[in-house]
């Protein structure tokens, strides 16, 4: 049986196509109702090719996931200024991508046990601010009702993912607590910290499996 947060992330990259591109201008509401759909049928079409070939799967995520993440933001984020700020830009940029990598590649293979048995997108909230959230709910295997919180920041006029909470965890606290006790693991060297994030997405994934309560919250 499937532990609590690869539960949890499964209904995160079930619902993955929220940071599809979307035209200049498209609601955060409708960004995710549309493309939800446009994933799942994706999905649907090239499971078994997935399958087969992890890699082709890795890389439609990415290319799914990756124009309208805020990756900067969520990168600085889970390194806090405390380490962000003596960052170089090319060690942000390498984060990210490391980032997105090591959770794509540990638990997108969750993605490919969901049947489709169900999302429920939550009417539209207020969006007239440059901070908005979009709630949805995803069903799971044996039934189990996850509920599923985006929060959305407004940049440049577009719509871009910052956190998301889901059933209770909150993955930004969740990844910002696991970095900072790899920096203390690796005495402060930044570089071996980002070069060791996808191990540090397992210990994540473990220590969220044995205390959930320590990765919920807010932002």
């Amino acid at each position: 049986m499937m532990t609590i947060l690869r539960r949890s992330l499964l209904v995160l990259l079930a619902a993955v196509p929220l940071w599809a591109n979307a035209a200049p201008g498209t609601s955060a509401h409708d960004v995710v109702e549309g493309t939800t759909k446009q994933l799942l049928a994706d999905l649907a079409t090239n499971k078994e090719k997935y399958k087969a070939n992890p890699g082709a799967f890795y890389e439609s995520l990415n290319s799914i996931v990756g124009p309208v993440v805020d990756a900067e933001g969520i990168s600085k984020s889970v390194m806090t200024v405390k380490y962000s700020r003596n960052a170089t830009p090319e060690q942000i940029n390498r984060f990210q991508e490391n980032f997105k990598r090591g959770l794509f590649q540990f638990y997108g293979n969750a993605l490919l046990e969901y049947n489709n048995q169900g999302i429920t997108v939550a009417p539209a909230k207020d969006e007239s601010g440059d901070r908005t959230s979009v709630d949805m709910t995803v069903k799971g295997n044996g039934g189990a009702v996850y509920p599923v919180s985006y929060t959305l920041e407004k940049i440049a006029g577009e719509w871009k993912v910052r956190n998301v909470i889901i059933n209770g965890i909150n993955l930004g606290k969740l990844f910002r607590d696991q970095f900072a006790d790899a920096m203390k693991a690796n005495n402060g060297n930044l570089e071996a910290t980002i070069n060791g994030w996808a191990g540090e997405v397992a210990k994540a994934k473990a220590k969220a499996d044995t205390d959930p309560a320590a990765a919920k919250g807010d932002q």
